[in-house]
């Protein structure tokens, strides 16, 4: 499936550029007063993630989502080299440790050695509906520890899920043994096109069109939709940590061995629609249930506040909730889509151990001035108190919405943050999508901003 590279290939940042190049100007964007933040690489195409080895050199993870070719690169005296290429559509994130490069890409987890050789470590990873595998963590035991998220927006395939033609036989799959209520949900069936009376009725953990009936069981999977993982660092011994999450994109250690994760929660979209959820911080206790598809932030879904407008009141799908799922850390409001977060150990820089989180908007689709996708919430970088557990702004364009909406040069999509180099923070911006499409970028409009201390 991979192709070989002896990584020989230099490429500058601007080999695609079919677009005008994005206007940048840090001036542009509120930040916390003592901090400056400016323009650390840009002209990058849709970059996922960053990480930095031993010796201070970054890599990159281009996710493919403007190119259609996921890279790995390296910054080498200001050019771009390229390490890895053909991976899976889109690399979620890349991670480092001891000389090896861990590549996230949708279905699998792909290890690059020094010697410019891979090796696909897991396989398999049920990636291929609404969200995909996300990157990898060590622990202090020196284990691999991930997210892997779910098929659907909230358990039932529906008219929502595009891949539904390609894929009719995709659904989720659960951590636990459950029994499932046995409610089915009508859409008209997008299988048969000629017939503009055919109605499809699709049951929670199931393939489209696919019914339940009261009581049935479902079976425990290693492998579950909205699930924490957890393998050797060659993976095996494949584990479950956790599971009842939507979409646990991003997950890390903190220095005291305590692991940490975000969920992204329901949206009000498909045959089960769900208002009004948020995105939450978890602490992570092993072996519960999160929560998913029944609660958000442990509340059940079948409140009233999460009705959505003009619809109808969510019902539970168990029938037997395998436990109350615990409550979140702290949480954040809907449309926020947490895409990753770090520890800050530096005291110079910040407040020792608190959090800062990468926030990168609505991925419903929306047309300009939609205030359900670009007010309030997203495209900014937000701190934790991780003792008062309160949430602030650290830094968002002044405008307070998008560059692409303000037309301003500040942020745009935040995917990414982490402490590295010169005590600075290092934010990912993924760049401009295309017609506002969230799965689509413009190339060469990914940038990466550096965070400093100054002297006020």
């Amino acid at each position: 499936m991979f192709g070989e590279n002896n990584g020989s290939k230099i490429h500058s940042c601007n080999d695609v550029d079919p677009a005008p190049q994005r206007y940048l100007n840090p001036a542009d964007i509120y930040i916390v007063k003592g901090y400056g933040i400016e323009v650390f690489l840009e002209n990058l195409n849709s970059p996922a993630g960053i990480v930095f080895d031993e010796e201070g050199s970054l890599y990159i993870a281009d996710s493919g989502l403007s190119t259609g070719n996921p890279q790995v690169l390296k910054l080498v005296n200001g050019e771009m080299e390229l390490i890895a290429e053909n991976f899976v559509i889109p690399i979620s994130g890349i991670n480092y440790l001891n000389g090896v490069l861990y590549v996230s890409h949708r279905g699998f987890v792909t290890c690059i050695f020094k010697d410019g050789t891979r090796q696909n470590i897991i396989m398999g990873l049920p990636s291929n509906g609404d969200h995909y595998n996300g990157p990898v963590a060590f622990s202090p035991d020196y284990k691999i520890y991930f997210g892997q998220g779910t098929v659907t927006n909230s358990g039932v395939v529906g008219n929502d899920n595009e891949w539904v033609p390609v894929s009719p036989l995709l659904c989720d799959y659960t951590g636990d043994y459950v029994m499932l209520s046995g409610q089915n949900f009508a859409t008209d069936n997008i299988l048969t096109e000629a017939l503009t009376d055919d109605l499809a009725f699709t049951g929670a953990f199931s393939p489209y069109g696919i019914p339940n009936i009261e009581f049935e069981i479902r079976k425990r999977h290693v492998k579950a939709s909205g699930s924490i993982i957890r393998a050797n660092l060659d993976g095996s011994n494949l584990e479950q940590v956790a599971w009842g999450f939507r979409n646990p994109l991003f997950l890390k250690f903190n220095n005291s061995g305590q692991l940490y994760a975000i969920n992204n929660g329901f949206n009000p979209v498909g045959s089960r629609p769900i208002e009004n959820a948020t995105d939450d911080f978890y602490y992570i206790t092993p072996d519960l249930w999160y929560g998913w598809p029944d609660y958000s932030a442990g509340e059940p879904v079948n409140s009233p506040r999460f009705t959505p407008t003009g619809g109808y009141q969510p019902t539970l799908i168990f029938k037997n909730p395998p436990s109350i799922p615990p409550r979140p850390y702290v949480s954040f409001p809907p449309n926020s889509t947490l895409m990753s977060f770090d520890f800050n150990y530096n005291q110079r820089f910040g407040p020792y151990g608190d959090v800062y989180m990468a926030e990168y908007g609505s991925t419903i689709t929306a047309k300009m001035g939609d205030g359900l996708s670009y007010a309030g919430s997203g495209h900014r970088i937000s701190k934790i108190d991780m003792r008062a557990r309160t949430i602030s702004t650290f830094a968002i364009n002044k405008s307070g919405f998008p560059a692409s909406i303000s037309k301003g040069g500040g942020l745009e999509r935040p995917s990414h943050l982490v402490f590295g180099p010169n005590e600075s923070l290092y934010i990912v911006d993924m760049g401009l999508n295309v017609d506002r499409d969230p799965n689509i970028f413009i190339p060469g409009t990914g940038v990466v901003w550096r965070v400093f201390r100054t002297n006020d």
